[in-house]
């Protein structure tokens, strides 16, 4: 009956080197050391199947066997690519007969998969699409490195020249849609557990697809009519939430409350009159006129203007000017300022007088937002001709001509945290340095004080650090201090592994930034979710410790998420010996997770017994 048999389709070979054209397809001892033969047993015969003869093809080696007691397998082999395309004709009719499909390469045979990714592939892909055929996609073999034993982590890159990386594999098996299995190599241990329990899922599936699909269902003699238990998915891990970024908000309580850590002053040309304060390591990151009129002759980046006459009217010379030409140390400055040098600035253009606020606002705000610009500037003066003048005018106080792509897309890909990345690490206007470790780190109090709240009641009571330009840091690497400045200062973070972004964690938890610890929790669950199972049985790192460290430094997202990653991975977690070193009650929560469940082995193990005791044999002759 058919809608008790399985039809798979094999293709390619797992032994490297494969099967050149001309040579014999496959021998009989090639065979049984073959991955589906090794699976089915030596029940498995050799011959030609009770099929419509329009589906024999030469390239394919046909064999069966019996699975479940009364399922017939029938399997077509074809260990060689170059075989199908003498008849491409013939071979889609045995695929569109397929209930699965195999498809087999050699790890250390990186030219065979080259061919069948390059050549053979985009002509599958779109047949599958449309038959819908579940596909498994085998890599045997183990990578080896020159110095040692073999190597199975995809990250290591020693053998890539001659083997076929873990990455490349899973790539071509998310083109094809397929299910993707390693197997070092074709032992009952892997072939039986692993490739076994995938292919016996897809056989159940088929079964019970075609017993649904046949027209009549027999009601009668369901004493023997064995069902395997249903295995349910695992738990979805739950999501780490990440704050909204607040980069531009900070900045903005810089300019209108950092008033302690201004260190430049602006004045009216006409009347003198004081007009505001800002920072200039922000105004210097962000514009390189400012740098040119604070820095002077020590700035290396100078403003070109593009032609005579708008720098006598409208250009940035116009604009701005030092108070008599130079910068004043010894000005007066309100109690609200920290003592320092304070440098003083003379707005001559009356428009830019006039809305100096919103321009400031603009440029702490990162210098993207023109519409909101342009917004607050007729909302102040009334008049679209002076609107587009000062536009325009600013424009050029930045260092920043509209051109044609000028859009408002390709405004926004300047986000507001990119305008302090020269100063990350800078000397540039530095007013603080942290000695880590041995290591050197300028920083800005200003930039620090409106990004961290630590920072702030550090650098701004009366602790010894706000008197003190050299600050020591202590118990924590120079690397990790380097990547917390670094979010500080670009508002984003990418540890390069899961121990650095828990070292990152545990100094964004110190200095209480909240965001930059959600980061690194997403950092770590992403680097664990992107282990294969196999590497994950055999890192050295300790998801278990992992677990205690994000308990100890409050990362309550982090440490839900590695409880159910735990349960999700039990098989794994649960034979580690610090698997002991959980709590009652985490371990509680982890059993009552796991995935498979208890019930679920129990109902398997029951299934199996069954199974082998109405199993007469397991194979037999077609």
């Amino acid at each position: 009956m058919a809608y008790r048999s399985i039809h798979i389709v094999a293709l390619g070979s797992e032994c490297p080197g494969g099967v050149g054209p001309g040579e014999e397809i496959m021998g009989q001892g090639q065979l049984q050391g073959g991955l589906l033969w090794s699976y089915l047993g030596h029940g498995a015969l050799v011959g030609p199947c009770d099929l419509e003869s329009s589906m024999h093809n030469p390239a394919f080696m046909e064999y069966s066997s019996r699975v479940f007691g009364d399922v017939t397998v029938v399997v077509r082999d074809c260990p060689s690519w170059d075989l199908l395309d003498s008849d491409w004709a013939s071979v889609r009719k045995v695929l569109e007969q397929a209930d699965i499909l195999v498809i087999k390469y050699s790890v250390t045979d990186k030219l065979a998969f080259q061919q069948v990714r390059n050549g053979y592939a985009p002509r599958l892909r779109p047949l599958l699409r449309h038959w819908g055929v579940p596909v498994i996609l085998v890599a045997v073999g183990a990578r080896l490195n020159d110095e040692g034993p073999p190597c199975t982590c995809p990250l290591c890159a020693s053998d890539w020249s001659s083997c076929v990386p873990h990455s490349e594999g899973l790539q071509l098996s998310r083109d094809l849609g397929a299910t993707y299995l390693e197997l070092p190599s074709l032992n009952h241990v892997f072939v039986g557990r692993y490739f076994g329990s995938v292919l016996e899922y897809f056989m159940i599936q088929c079964l019970k697809h075609k017993a649904k699909e046949r027209p009549e269902k027999r009601r009668g003699n369901k004493v023997n009519d064995l069902r395997p238990p249903h295995l349910e998915q695992p738990a979805r891990l739950p999501p780490i939430r990440v704050e909204e970024s607040s980069f531009s908000q900070d900045m903005q309580w810089l300019l209108e409350r950092g008033v302690q850590f201004a260190d430049v002053a602006f004045y009216a040309g006409d009347s003198g009159k004081e007009l505001g304060w800002a920072h200039a390591a922000v105004l210097c990151a962000v514009s390189p006129y400012f740098r040119q009129l604070l820095l002077g002759p020590k700035t290396r980046e100078r403003p070109q203007s593009r032609c005579v006459c708008r720098e006598r009217d409208g250009g940035p010379n116009s604009l701005l000017s030092t108070w008599d030409g130079g910068i004043i140390d010894d000005m007066p400055r309100s109690e609200a300022h920290s003592t320092g040098r304070l440098s003083r600035l003379v707005v001559k253009d009356p428009l830019l007088c006039m809305c100096l606020w919103e321009t400031l606002m603009f440029i702490y705000r990162g210098a993207w937002e023109w519409d909101h610009l342009q917004e607050a500037l007729e909302e102040k003066l009334k008049n679209s001709l002076a609107v587009a003048q000062l536009v325009e005018r600013i424009r050029s106080l930045i260092g920043r001509e509209k051109g044609p792509r000028d859009t408002p897309s390709a405004r926004a890909a300047q986000l507001g945290p990119q305008t302090l990345v020269n100063l990350f690490n800078s000397p540039l206007y530095s007013d603080v340095i942290f000695m880590v470790q041995g290591s050197v780190l300028p920083a800005h109090r200003a930039v620090l004080v409106a990004r961290c709240d630590v920072m702030a009641a550090m650098f701004s009571g009366k602790y010894a650090e706000a008197r003190s330009r050299v600050v020591p840091i202590h118990g924590v690497s120079s690397d990790t201090f380097l990547s917390f400045l670094e979010y500080l200062y670009t508002d984003s973070c990418c540890p390069a592994s899961v121990l650095q972004a828990m070292a990152v964690l545990v100094c964004a938890e110190m200095y209480q930034v909240k965001r930059l610890q959600h980061l690194c929790e997403v950092c770590v669950c992403a680097y664990l979710q992107s282990m294969p199972s196999r590497e994950l049985s055999s890192t050295g790192i300790s998801v278990i410790r992992l677990l205690r460290r994000a308990k100890c430094h409050n990362a309550e997202q982090l440490y839900i998420w590695l409880l159910h990653f735990i349960a999700n991975n039990y098989l794994i977690f649960s034979h580690k010996p610090d698997f002991l070193e959980l709590s009652e009650e985490e371990r509680e929560q982890v059993e009552r997770l796991r995935w498979p469940s208890r019930g679920y082995l129990q109902e398997l193990s029951e299934y199996q017994q069954r199974r082998r005791k109405l199993r007469k044999s397991r194979c037999i002759v077609m």
